[in-house]
């Protein structure tokens, strides 16, 4: 009979850790980063929300490493990028701003990056100069019209996320 570390211990242990590395998850996210394992993932979210190392938010359907975690709606959109690759992701992990998140998969490696209409100016000119330190930008917009007026180096594609995790990836011209 095998026991509750045997049959938990790399989830439980994968789990808290992007729990306190992303600080608020939506559950349905977790679920996709965890093909196949839905019932395990389910059953853990349960323990750790009973123990306290996690703490469920109804209302926005988000487990958080603290009580009162702030949501950040762009990491949110950034963690349905992640999730999207989760199938070839072999590693991923929270970035320094303006990157959200970098992961690897197929042996490249991915940056997201948000850029909200009223500061594409600012997040471009964060971004220049910094193209031999990159690898694929995934760009996330919330209007297609955006795609016109940025110029990010190193972006692969934009795309617009809404909050059920559907993504709409576009290319520039």
């Amino acid at each position: 009979m095998k026991t509750r570390e045997q049959i938990y211990g790399q989830e439980a242990a994968s789990l808290l850790r992007d729990i306190t590395t992303y600080h608020c998850l939506r559950r349905a996210q977790l679920l996709r980063m965890y093909p196949g394992k839905e019932d395990k993932i389910i059953n853990l979210l349960a323990y750790f929300v009973k123990q306290g190392r996690a703490f469920y938010h109804e209302a926005a359907d988000c487990y958080c490493d603290s009580a009162d975690t702030v949501i950040d709606t762009e990491m949110l959109a950034a963690l349905w990028v992640l999730a999207d690759f989760m199938e070839q992701v072999e590693y991923h992990g929270a970035d320094e701003m303006p990157v959200k998140l970098v992961f690897f998969a197929d042996g490249e490696v991915y940056e997201v990056v948000c850029v909200p209409p009223d500061k594409a100016a600012l997040m471009t000119h964060a971004l220049v100069g910094k193209e031999d330190q990159i690898g694929k930008r995934l760009v996330i917009i919330e209007l297609p019209e955006q795609i016109d007026t940025l110029n990010i180096p190193g972006a692969a594609a934009y795309c617009i996320v809404d909050a059920e995790g559907r993504i709409q990836y576009f290319k520039k011209e």
